[in-house]
């Protein structure tokens, strides 16, 4: 389970807090190894610091809270156990929104019903969303609409829109096929432009 240190208030929205612990990437460095270290200050000062990214990241995903909270608690019990295995050879926060990533599909492939899976096939012309219609929309507005989407909707927009997921990785985190992201995709879109042209 994840470490006390590790848990936050349910309804809380993980505030950025500031830190002056470490700066830089000799400073980063420093810090993973007082982690590896398990140095529960150098933990709790990880924590701080990138948690307020990755809980943004998951709430796109997960609407409820409370879930949201589990699987960043989660996603950082992951990372401290396997920080080790950070090879230095790319972004340590893309290596973190990495497992955070894949430990928020594995919460929505257990949740998403299989009648949400079976979809296959793209009919007719891929729907798309003038990009006129979406700047009439602040952010916030435009993450709302996607929250009201279905499960595996809203995964697979997120994945392909927000963080530039190909539909063959899209199908490998959520275990379907790359037609079966394509429909999703589509059905996404087509959702959300309904929703946007009656507001608009």
């Amino acid at each position: 389970m994840p470490l006390n240190i590790l848990r936050i208030e349910e309804t809380q929205t993980a505030p950025l807090k500031k830190d002056r612990a470490f700066s830089g990437v000799e400073g980063l460095f420093l810090l993973i190894q007082q982690c590896i270290a398990k140095d529960k200050r150098a933990q709790k000062t990880l924590y701080d610091h990138f948690s307020p990214a990755l809980y943004a990241k998951i709430r796109r995903y997960v609407y409820d809270v409370n879930h949201a909270g589990e699987i960043l608690n989660e996603s950082f019990f992951k990372i401290l156990t396997h920080i080790e295995k950070y090879a230095h050879s790319g972004s340590f926060e893309g290596w973190m929104h990495r497992i955070t990533i894949n430990t928020t599909m594995d919460f929505l492939r257990k949740k998403i019903k299989q009648d949400q899976i079976v979809k296959t096939e793209v009919k007719g012309q891929e729907i798309s969303i003038p990009e006129t219609s979406i700047a009439k929309l602040a952010y916030n507005e435009l993450i709302t609409l996607v929250h009201g989407l279905p499960d595996m909707q809203r995964s697979v927009f997120n994945l392909f829109v927000f963080d530039d997921f190909s539909h063959k990785e899209i199908a490998g985190l959520l275990g379907i096929t790359e037609n079966n992201s394509r429909w999703h995709l589509n059905d996404a879109r087509r959702r959300l432009k309904e929703k946007i042209d009656a507001l608009t």
